[in-house]
């Protein structure tokens, strides 16, 4: 039976994660170790709600800024690279604390995800990328869902990169990409926290984050992306914000238009994430963020549990 602890905090995007977990990992000796696919590229702060330095100053963090916006980081290095760092964690006596809103990402870390090792394909990629260029994306994640629904379901239609990879895995395997991620036991005793809020409030946090983030520099934080060279075409600039940046930088949008754009597709996203973490899973403790005694009611179950 697995004897390591970590604690997963999980929930939607702007419900509170980063900042219950800061209080949690200051009071229980912890680190934070983001899985986060979004917190991994240099330069993408604003847009991502990238914990800020005195965040970080507050607690370790771990797994923030670790590639290049042109750069890719695949599942299974990321896995191996997460595991790592948990293990170095508990090698020095703290408690890893988990957070991020990634399904995917969390899964394959806490679950003994096995990813399909296919070596990349590049002539198949270029067909695919050449036929989603043609046809759009929305065809290519189309194929998709025909071929396996259940990766469709958890593959975003504007995540090409991720719709062209699962379908390059199916077309090399001829196996579902679904079926190929295989489970075995966690090696870890897992504590899940999840944090919920009434859908209105939640949509209303997320309102007033995206008036922050342009008020905060947005627009210039892709500006200066783009002079780097970095194209906005990059799986990394498909990301909510940036895109709809890209395109008021280009003239295909207004400033209004992006952040209406921005609240639809959070909006999407959240719902998205619902599919991951239910509020009818068993195994996930939900609290609301402003609970009273919070701090003190969460602290009593994991160290009960640990």
């Amino acid at each position: 039976m697995p004897t390591l602890p970590i604690i997963l905090v999980v929930g939607p995007t702007a419900v509170g994660k980063t900042e219950l977990s800061l209080r949690l990992a200051e009071a229980m000796n912890g680190e934070i170790v983001s899985v986060d696919s979004r917190l991994f590229y240099r330069g993408m702060d604003i847009g991502t709600a990238k914990p800020s330095a005195e965040e970080i100053a507050r607690v370790p963090h771990h797994l923030i800024d670790i590639v290049n916006p042109d750069e890719t980081l695949s599942l299974s290095v990321f896995q191996k690279m997460a595991q790592d760092t948990i293990a170095d964690i508990h090698k020095r006596g703290r408690l890893p604390f988990l957070v991020g809103g990634t399904g995917q990402y969390v899964r394959a870390v806490t679950q003994g995800w096995s990813p399909p090792e296919v070596t990349p394909n590049e002539r198949l990629r270029n067909v695919l990328e050449g036929m989603g260029e043609e046809r759009g994306k929305w065809w290519l994640h189309a194929k998709l869902q025909i071929l396996d629904p259940k990766a469709a379901q958890a593959i975003d239609l504007r995540n090409v990169r991720r719709t062209i990879r699962a379908l390059e895995v199916i077309f090399m395997t001829g196996r579902r990409f679904s079926d190929q991620r295989g489970s075995g036991e966690s090696p870890y005793r897992l504590i899940t926290i999840g944090l919920t809020r009434p859908r209105e409030e939640l949509y209303q946090r997320v309102d007033e984050r995206i008036e922050k983030m342009f008020a905060d520099g947005l627009l210039d934080e892709v500006k200066g992306l783009l002079a780097k060279g970095y194209s906005p075409t990059l799986p990394s600039m498909s990301a909510i914000g940036y895109r709809q940046c890209v395109g008021v930088l280009q003239g295909s949008m207004t400033l209004e238009q992006a952040k209406v754009e921005m609240r639809r597709s959070t909006r999407v996203f959240v719902r998205r994430q619902s599919n991951w973490f239910k509020e009818s899973d068993r195994s996930i403790h939900w609290f609301h963020p402003e609970r009273e005694k919070l701090l003190h009611e969460i602290e009593t179950l994991i160290r009960n549990s640990t």
